[in-house]
């Protein structure tokens, strides 16, 4: 009999409204998140889903989130990784990722991420002072998660070209316009991306970018086919952006469609998407 594939989420959330407002939890559309989301509401379906490890993604550029995390990392048993922030371009960012690598759960701070989907410059990646920041991440030992929109690809592509030894991955793949079921420009964008060796992209996000009351996987086939054929299952890592995902689907069908988009890949092939990239990327234990 042959051994289920281990899983690991590689990207998920958690918040407290009690300990402070999610300012982009705006609208209608978002309203189902406006609610605390925590570790205990995650393990109950990760467990019965088969998840071995976690990795926990920062939420708000806020400095005091990311030890937060840390220590809720070294309360827990799951979460095997912490993408944090902070600000890449305080001239102290070096000083800043070793005080946090010192504290309770530090040896989980496997990656920092800031909000570059929300920056008005779409070149903001390669500001001197972003870059100079980026660089003390690669010199920290860190990887560097990219959370931006599809225009903001070329910037990611010309950063990650500027710094060859600093893994950049890709969030949600870039937030494809699934919705509308265009694949330019933004294949062609994703695939400078993935050109270059290191670079990492996550299967995750994508039920959120389709049409939330009526996607089906055909829907999201033709975006996961471009991120397998451009990136290669050594290079493509499962994240179910949960609680994020629920707004179009519950964690359970999250990783069904994954696993249906990738049942034609061979057993090393699911084995790197669900659990081997993401371990390797960011040195889970």
């Amino acid at each position: 009999m042959t051994a289920p594939t281990p899983l690991v989420d590689a990207h998920h959330h958690v918040w407290d409204l009690a300990v402070r407002d999610q300012e982009w939890i705006t609208g209608d559309t978002l309203a189902p998140l406006r609610r605390s989301f925590t570790l205990a509401d995650l393990e109950p379906e990760a467990r019965a889903a088969g998840v071995t490890a976690t990795v926990l993604v920062q939420t708000v550029t806020v400095a005091e989130e990311t030890p937060e995390f840390l220590a809720l990392a070294a309360g827990d048993n799951l979460v095997a990784g912490v993408v944090g922030w902070t600000d890449l371009t305080a001239p102290g960012v070096a000083d800043t990722l070793a005080a946090l690598r010192a504290l309770p759960g530090g040896d989980r701070l496997v990656g920092i991420r800031h909000q570059v989907q929300g920056e008005p410059d779409p070149r903001w990646l390669l500001r001197p002072d972003v870059l100079r920041g980026l660089a003390a991440v690669a010199d920290a030992g860190l990887v560097h998660d990219l959370v931006v929109l599809p225009h903001q690809l070329p910037a990611a592509t010309d950063a990650a070209a500027a710094l060859p030894g600093l893994t950049f991955v890709l969030d949600h793949a870039g937030k494809p316009p699934i919705a509308s079921g265009a694949l330019l420009p933004w294949a062609d964008h994703l695939r400078a991306l993935a050109a270059l060796p290191n670079t990492v992209c996550k299967l995750s996000g994508l039920v959120t970018e389709a049409d939330h009351g009526t996607w089906t996987v055909r829907d999201l086939r033709p975006y996961t086919d471009t991120l397998l054929d451009a990136f290669g299952p050594d290079r493509l890592m499962f994240g179910s952006d949960w609680p994020v995902c629920r707004l179009a689907a519950t964690y359970p069908q999250v990783i069904d469609a994954a696993r249906t988009l990738t049942g034609t890949l061979g057993e090393d092939g699911r084995r790197a998407v669900f659990a081997g990239t993401a371990t390797r990327v960011y040195g889970l234990r």
